[in-house]
């Protein structure tokens, strides 16, 4: 089968695309045929030799897969042949053929077509279980999601308005994205470059009572203007740390306001939360898509052979929503 193939890990001059042997299903797996996928910030990371899959999964990069079930695993139910199925998967993606696990997988609706389906696994999933499932956002709070205009945030934007429609909404974006983030729905749209201490104009939005939620992937640099951010009982749920890993924390202010900092990964997630994870979403935030309330943002789609242009446009961070590839 056809596959991105890494020569060596650096910069885009790595990516090769190549033949190598197509995958097996094991037992609790299915095989699936992949009609699309997507481009993710952690795909760039592990090309550079900085984020290694989970024991056990493929090598070749891709997080999330859209396709049609090609073959099942000999203890697989529910499932069959020709199903059109999109999942999360530990590496893969960028190949015509990758391997899934039963229970990570969610049916794609009628409505929607492959390459919107493929947007849908990582960011949205990744958005929904740390606003939601660990950041515990309720309808009528307050959140922050930084970084405007990425996978994750506009997942994120979409999801708040969807499930949580009178929830506020505070998110920070570079300047060129700043229209396009008000238009998703966001209530107050931040310059981050312009302020980069986005506290005090938070403390203005809400009165000086702060916000309940905060979804970053910044890390170090926006340690102290979260924190003096959130609100009483306030959760900063941290997934990323692109600025650092190193930072001052006031103890102090901290524990008078019983504030919670929470990091989260998704990939290194054992199987079987990763499934329950899937359930969840699948339960409560897929009739949303269904129904067409949340349509999946596609900034540009390109080929499996185009991979160096979509890589390039990631690392340009020019994008809105999500790069999808094709097979």
């Amino acid at each position: 089968m056809k596959a991105v193939l890494l020569d060596g890990f650096g910069g885009l001059d790595v990516l090769k695309v190549g033949e190598v042997e197509r995958p097996s299903p094991k037992e609790n797996e299915v095989l699936v045929r992949v009609h699309a996928t997507s481009i993710n910030r952690p795909d760039l990371v592990q090309r550079e030799g900085k984020y290694p899959p989970p024991p056990g999964d493929s090598e070749i990069l891709g997080l999330e897969v859209a396709g049609v079930i090609e073959e099942v695993g000999s203890a697989v139910t529910g499932w069959q042949k020709g199903d059109r199925v999109m999942s999360l998967v530990g590496g893969g993606g960028y190949a015509e053929y990758a391997v899934a696990y039963a229970n990570h997988l969610m049916k794609i609706p009628e409505s929607m077509s492959f390459e919107e389906a493929a947007c849908v696994c990582e960011s949205y999933i990744t958005a929904f279980l740390n606003v939601f499932m660990i950041g515990g956002l309720q309808d009528g709070q307050t959140a922050i999601l930084h970084g405007g205009g990425g996978g994750v945030n506009t997942a994120a934007i979409q999801l708040c308005k969807a499930l949580t429609p009178n929830t506020k909404l505070i998110v920070t974006a570079s300047p060129e994205k700043m229209d396009r983030v008000k238009e998703l729905g966001a209530d107050l749209v931040i310059n981050f470059k312009e302020t980069p201490d986005f506290s005090e104009a938070v403390k203005e939005f809400t009165n000086k009572k702060g916000v309940d939620v905060i979804l970053d992937h910044v890390g170090a640099k926006y340690l102290a203007p979260n924190m003096n951010s959130l609100g009483y009982k306030g959760r900063l749920v941290i997934i990323g740390v692109i600025s650092g890993i190193k930072a001052e924390l006031n103890l102090a202010l901290m524990m008078v306001k019983r504030q919670q900092i929470i990091g989260s990964v998704l990939r290194s997630r054992p199987v079987s939360e990763k499934g329950e994870i899937v359930a969840e979403f699948t339960r409560r935030a897929l009739p949303k898509f269904a129904d067409r309330t949340i349509v999946p943002i596609i900034e540009k789609s390109f080929t499996l052979d185009q991979v160096v242009d979509a890589h390039g446009m990631m690392e340009a961070d020019k994008h809105f929503g999500k790069i999808v590839m094709t097979m």
